[in-house]
């Protein structure tokens, strides 16, 4: 547990992250038929194919500064970036980083990255760095809903990426509550038939990692950076090929919720505060980061 974890505030180190159809109901669709696609991976497959010729790209839109009223700056958010960075090139992804984007950028990036030809790639990554609130990240000039970082990667909108991995890690606020945890006393016990096509769901194979759950604070070192990329970037480093992407986040809950605890002894309602992340998972099979030869192990 760290000793200098301290709350929001110009003059601690640590900051937190919020400051301040139906089916039958949907039209038909009147446009040219889809292509039927190739699979990536086999119909029952239990892994993600992660033997294209490329990992994919990673893309991370870190904000630090904004012109938003009553935000303030994100120290120490430039250390999750390089860390996240650092991490994601050593799996063999192509990082791109942005900072400080506007709401207008970053939407111009998603549909840029939305419209390449992912066919050679195994999986997509997305991770955003910023303030937020229930359902909303902040740009550097604006909010937005989160749903807008992933709506352009859906199979019919985004083919090449279709049936493949899409990870979006959103370090952000969700709220302005706080959780005070309980304390627990250490346990000293010793005691059918295939068919030639199939089809899939647009909004399958996307998994989404919040550093908190909705309603509550996300906490953010200023020099060893948030506690969610810090354990994030760790598992990734030590067991990114070892382990399938559940049991890394599981690891990475099981880090910020035992590691990591406020530290404000002049400000009782800030000290002794937890955080666990939040994972929503609509993954089909497992994704399992398999080493290859642009990959450091």
């Amino acid at each position: 547990m760290w000793s200098d974890n301290q709350p929001d505030g110009q003059n601690y180190t640590l900051m937190r992250e919020d400051d301040i159809g139906d089916a039958f109901g949907c039209p038909r669709n009147n446009g040219p038929p889809i292509p039927l696609l190739q699979a990536p991976t086999e119909r029952y497959a239990t892994h993600y194919n992660m033997n294209h010729p490329k990992r994919g790209v990673a893309i991370i839109f870190n904000h630090e500064f904004f012109t938003v009223s009553n935000l303030k700056s994100r120290n120490g958010t430039n250390v999750d970036c390089d860390n996240l960075s650092i991490t994601l090139k050593n799996l063999g992804f192509e990082v791109n980083e942005f900072h400080n984007s506007t709401h207008k950028d970053i939407m111009k990036n998603l549909d840029r990255v939305a419209k390449m030809d992912h066919s050679e790639h195994d999986c997509l990554v997305v991770a955003v760095l910023s303030h937020g609130d229930l359902g909303l990240i902040y740009a550097h000039d604006t909010m937005y809903k989160a749903d807008n970082l992933w709506q352009n990667f859906t199979a019919d909108k985004c083919p090449s990426l279709a049936g493949k991995p899409k990870m979006f890690f959103i370090q952000a606020c969700q709220g302005d509550r706080l959780d005070g945890g309980v304390t627990l006393k250490e346990r000293t016990e010793t005691d059918g038939l295939p068919n030639t096509t199939f089809r899939i769901p647009n909004q399958a194979d996307f998994l989404i990692a919040y550093s908190t759950i909705p309603g509550f604070y996300s906490w953010r070192n200023t020099t060893r950076g948030s506690w969610f990329m810090q354990a994030l970037c760790l598992e990734l480093r030590e067991n990114g090929t070892r382990y399938d992407m559940l049991t890394l986040l599981t690891f990475v809950c099981q880090h910020v919720a035992i590691d990591f605890e406020s530290n404000a002894p002049d400000n009782t309602a800030m000290h002794q505060q937890k955080q666990i992340p939040c994972i929503t998972s609509m993954l089909t099979r497992l994704v399992r980061f398999t080493p290859s030869n642009n990959v450091r192990v």
